[in-house]
């Protein structure tokens, strides 16, 4: 089944809500940041702020910025968690009808936190809601939190609420899940996220190897976040404008190919089930089932071959308890 890929609406100062989606004019509750991963912490923000917007009559909307602001400050981004069109697809799933998005750049960035509030919250966006989290902070130098908002929206005429989802740990947070994407902790990962991390990216050309040993496999120029190199059990959608559709189960191997190459850059390789078809420059999103084994070096491309097989055959054996790849491939 192929769901419609939802759309940003990117804002700035010539851009304005009302004028890609007027329905904002009626009032909206904004869930506003950053929202790497749409991770349950997320999702209990949307939570909050559509109910409420249903029972009030507002718009449920959500504020997002692009790119990081990281990369804007000179700083080291994190690992993405999602691509921004992922972000918008699993927000809206959420019961948010638009997804904003403000450019985010140095004039923007020395906005005090006034001016954030005063011209984009309540102005732009006819905010009478607003939720985020605990630790959210905005404006110039990060003056602004939760507090500030509570305080503005007393005077500019909305609500400024709060929400988050804890476990024993503390805070459910984008911060937990790159950490455990990143560990290897895909159970952990799933947990904090609510669904299976997924490398998704644009498929370009290998050196065609998998195909003369029997295993072709789609070089995937991943766009997010990678957990430690090895073999993994996927299953695996194809993305394109009109939406996202299953395209087939498979293994991927992540790392640096050590039996076919002495030096080599980290690479994302996919073999596909049961599926030979020209995929150059197509979006694929692979769901991490399961972790089979590390990447290591073979003797010769025969050993190689042979334990693909043996990769292949757990890879379908991880995969085939699941009821359906549903459960695997969220909206």
């Amino acid at each position: 089944m192929v769901a419609r890929l939802p759309m940003p609406l990117y804002l700035d100062e010539q851009v304005q809500a009302s004028a890609v989606a007027p329905d904002v004019g009626r009032g909206t509750a904004v869930v506003v940041g950053n929202f790497d991963g749409v991770h349950r912490g997320h999702q209990a923000l949307f939570e909050r702020a559509v109910t409420l917007a249903r029972d009030r009559g507002f718009v449920p909307v959500a504020l997002t910025f692009d790119p990081h602001p990281s990369v804007v400050l000179g700083r080291t981004p994190p690992g993405a968690l999602t691509t921004m069109a992922r972000k918008v697809e699993l927000i809206e799933s959420l019961g948010a009808a638009h997804v904003f998005v403000r450019r985010f750049d140095l004039a923007f960035a020395a906005w005090t936190p006034d001016r954030f509030v005063e011209e984009l919250v309540a102005g732009q966006l006819f905010a009478r809601i607003v939720v985020c989290g605990k630790n959210f902070r905005f404006g110039k130098d990060r003056g602004g939190d939760a507090e500030v908002l509570r305080a503005m929206g007393a005077r500019l005429g909305f609500e400024a609420l709060t929400a988050e989802a804890t476990d024993e740990k503390g805070p459910l947070s984008s911060t937990r899940a790159r950490d455990a994407v990143a560990a290897g902790d895909l159970a952990e990962a799933e947990r904090i996220l609510g669904r299976r991390h997924a490398i998704e990216g644009t498929v370009v050309r290998g050196d065609g190897r998998g195909r003369t040993i029997g295993f072709p496999t789609a070089n995937v120029a991943a766009r997010v976040l990678l957990p430690p190199n090895g073999v993994y059990a996927v299953v695996v959608d194809r993305v394109t404008s009109a939406g996202a559709e299953s395209l087939a189960a498979g293994v991927m191997n992540i790392g640096v190919r050590p039996t076919v190459k002495d030096q080599g850059a980290r690479t994302v390789e996919v073999h596909l089930f049961d599926i030979d078809r020209d995929l150059y420059d197509e979006t694929l999103r692979a769901h991490l089932v399961t972790k089979l084994r590390d990447e290591r070096r073979f003797s010769s491309l025969e050993a190689l071959k042979a334990q693909i097989a043996v990769d292949a055959a757990e890879a379908r054996s991880a995969i085939a308890h699941l009821a359906g790849m549903d459960n695997i491939s969220p909206p």
